[in-house]
């Protein structure tokens, strides 16, 4: 690999590991992006999710489906807040308002959500505008922050848009067009002004041959010349030369031809089909087979592998040419294209995968949830231009006489090693040789950023800032603590006294520190912006340790009432609502140690990767409370009668408590009810019923974005530091908002009156 293309990566690997700006990682094919996103999964110290947009792209990547880990519906996402119904009539559109309200997430998926810091999305390209933005407003949703794209989280975005672009129908772009001018994903709402930064990896390993990478890349950029199609077209044979061609692939644009070809040449084949069946466990759905479950093959069959050899003996890689030699019931021989040489195939293993966070160890992981086992062969005779990306022929006739889509002579053409293995079915056509316009000129303008090495100091600095914030700042926490409060309200009545005040003891512990640690982020902040290193490592060192028993003792006291309360039946809501607290606990502790190593590192130039030690320390500390729970709660058990733990009710009905009233409004919003449709239905005062909202945006339990457009909000805020009192912020507005309106803004933001 040589300096330039070395000097690329490392580029990337510290705008991932040390700063948190948006990046999209692109670079013709054959640079190194799957090497990378393998690489980067094993050694950043992030925690991550890998996505794509497609279930075979999602296996390839050792990832998940955008639409499984965020649970959207299938259709079409309007960046709005207003019901679909204000834009179209037609069936397979949602907007903010129905995604956050007909199809929420599971507390699974939040809890995964909750706990990542990098998204990572492979095959980019493939990835509308539409589908980006409503992962932006699920993950503004899942961690309250609103303020920033995707909720504060990074977003690495690798692929290359000069493959095949996203498919959008004629009669969802006739909605979509009043939104975006086109469905590539740098159209999205949430990259708009997000200081993205654009990494080109240039060194192409694929190709060696100088004179065929210039004409891909005139291909590229729009700029093919008469003398490049000259040069192609001398590789036109016609149908009689290729039919005495051998161990060639035909490369084609449509399924249809594909078949065809494959389909005839199995029929010329004399002997009778064999059939192979794959192995299926667990949860692995049709829609992800890479291949076909019954296999068919016939000795003479000219094949190609689909997967690289998971050995490690790299027999084989993803796009080889065979062609099988001898079939027996569990055996296929075949023999290599290149070197001739035989190998007996073995059954290679898919993995269908879900994130989730490990109950023992809290960590973010992913788990199999599925698996299917099948020989990792084809019928290549022929492929088509799209499933043909990302792999390398020696050999191959390009037929796309028929291109329909922008790129597909250069992904055709940019499969092949060099002009040597090059034979045309059809002569290209200067007017079928075009990338879309809209690509190249995003690809031109992003490539003309400023200087990398000024840029990744710029956004280091403000990385370190926002860690410096995040990670003393404890509000997160605290709406946790606020929301299971909220849910569980039956915890006082436990039976046992000390059960009864854990919960308020943890949360008004930890409030009282809030004024504390925005004084010592201020502290810090100061030092590094002045660059006292020396002094602000002191700070981070000293204020951590404290900041760390504080939490430490928190959490001491949260497992402690985990194991009381799982002694006890009809407790498991309650263990989830604890557990949730618990993961908010250990996400900061880790974050309070991990801050003054990942300072230092990045301050000194290098890359921060897992800090594995301090995750083993954190997770020996859990270890130890849980046996101290353990013994507490045997010890504690034999004073209590009740079987639920919790004190027994009277015969008579309860008296109707305060905030009855305020969970049926919280009901029917969560229903999808609009403010006005409660009032109504309820019988109740608009005023009461945002009364009631503003209660639930104040404790968790509501967001405000789901109550009000950005514009009232953005608005009302705008005074509310600059009027004193709530009569004054009514006088101010005169009537324009009422009473209720205002104090639903008042509750999602932190200041008050």
């Amino acid at each position: 690999m040589n300096s330039q293309s070395t000097d690329k990566l490392e580029f990337a690997a510290k705008f991932v590991n040390n700063t948190n700006a948006p990046i999209f990682l692109t670079g013709k094919a054959g640079t190194g992006k799957t090497t990378f996103l393998r690489d980067l999964a094993k050694r950043t110290h992030k925690r991550h999710v890998i996505l794509a947009p497609t279930g075979i792209a999602a296996l390839h990547a050792k990832g998940v489906t955008i639409h499984s880990q965020f649970l959207l519906p299938l259709g079409s996402f309007l960046p709005v807040r207003e019901p679909e119904g204000n834009f179209t009539d037609q069936y397979g559109f949602y907007t903010q308002h129905t995604l956050g309200r007909r199809h929420p997430l599971n507390q699974l998926r939040k809890s995964v959500l909750k706990a990542v810091e990098l998204l990572v999305i492979d095959e980019v390209s493939m990835l509308r505008a539409d589908v980006l933005d409503a992962i932006d407003y699920r993950m503004k949703s899942v961690k309250r922050n609103f303020k920033e794209p995707f909720g504060g989280v990074q977003i690495l975005m690798i692929g290359d848009l000069f493959q095949l672009p996203p498919i959008v129908k004629d009669e969802e772009w006739q909605v979509l067009n009043r939104f975006y001018n086109s469905m590539h994903f740098f159209e999205a709402k949430a990259l708009q002004n997000s200081g993205m930064v654009y990494l080109e990896l240039d060194k192409i390993f694929r190709q060696q041959d100088d004179q065929f990478i210039n004409v891909l890349n005139h291909l590229r950029d729009n700029q093919v010349t008469h003398e490049d199609i000259q040069l192609l077209n001398k590789h036109y044979k016609t149908a009689e030369e290729i039919g005495e061609l051998e161990d060639y692939i035909t490369i084609t644009t449509h399924n249809y031809k594909a078949d065809q070809i494959n389909q005839k040449e199995m029929g010329n084949l004399s002997g009778s089909s064999s059939f192979y069946e794959a192995d299926l466990e667990g949860d692995f759905p049709e829609s992800l087979f890479p291949l076909p479950q019954k296999l068919e093959l016939r000795e003479g069959a000219q094949i190609m592998f689909v997967k690289n050899d998971s050995s490690g003996n790299a027999s084989y890689f993803n796009g080889k040419i065979a062609k099988v030699l001898h079939l027996k019931k569990n055996e296929i021989l075949v023999e290599m294209q290149d070197t001739h040489e035989e190998y007996t195939l073995r059954k290679e293993v898919w993995e269908n995968k879900k994130y989730l966070v490990n109950p023992d160890t809290k960590e973010l992981e992913d788990e199999v949830v599925g698996t299917f086992a099948q020989y990792p062969i084809k019928l290549a005779w022929a492929v088509t231009v799209h499933k043909s990306q990302g792999l390398t022929f020696d050999k191959a006739i390009i037929d796309v006489g028929r291109a329909f889509a922008p790129g597909q002579v250069y992904v055709a053409l940019s499969r092949l090693r060099s002009l040597e293995g090059l034979v045309l079915r059809s002569k290209i056509q200067s007017n079928l040789v075009y990338s879309d316009h809209q690509v190249v000129n995003f690809s031109q303008s992003a490539g003309n950023q400023s200087d990398l090495s000024g840029l990744l100091l710029q956004h280091q600095y403000r990385y370190l800032v926002s860690l410096v914030d995040q990670t003393f700042d404890f509000v997160p926490v605290l709406r946790e603590l606020e929301s299971f409060q909220k849910e569980q309200n039956s915890s006082m009545e436990f039976e046992d006294v000390e059960m009864q005040v854990t919960i308020p003891e943890v949360f008004e512990t930890i409030s009282k520190e809030v004024g504390n640690t925005e004084k010592f982020r201020r502290q810090l902040l100061f030092l590094l912006q002045e660059k006292e290193s020396g002094k602000l490592q002191e700070r981070i060192s000293k204020g951590g340790q404290y900041y760390r028993n504080l939490i430490a003792n928190s959490l001491k006291k949260i497992i402690s009432q985990m194991g009381m309360a799982e002694q006890f039946s009809r407790t498991k809501k309650y263990l989830e609502g604890l557990e949730a607290v618990e993961e908010s606990l250990l996400r900061k502790y880790l974050e309070i140690s991990k801050l003054g190593r990942l300072i230092e590192v990045i301050s000194m130039g290098g890359v921060p990767e897992r800090m594995e030690d301090l995750e083993e320390e954190m997770l020996s500390l859990r270890r130890q409370f849980i046996l101290m729970a353990k013994e507490h709660a045997a010890d504690k058990i034999k004073d209590i009668k009740s079987k639920t733990g919790r004190k027994k009710k009277g015969t008579l009905k309860p008296k109707r408590q305060k905030g009855d009233s305020q969970e049926v409004t919280f009901q029917f919003f969560q229903e999808g009810k609009t403010i006005q449709e409660i009032s109504k239905e309820r019988g109740l005062a608009l005023s009461t019923i945002k009364s009631h909202l503003a209660y639930g945006i104040e404790t968790g339990r509501v967001e405000l974005e789901d109550c009000l457009t950005q514009d009232v909000i953005a608005e009302i805020r705008d005074q509310l530091e600059k009027q004193k009192s709530m009569s004054d912020l009514r006088a101010f507005f005169d009537g324009k908002y009422d009473y209720g309106t205002l104090k639903m803004v008042i509750a999602g933001n932190k200041v008050g009156f």
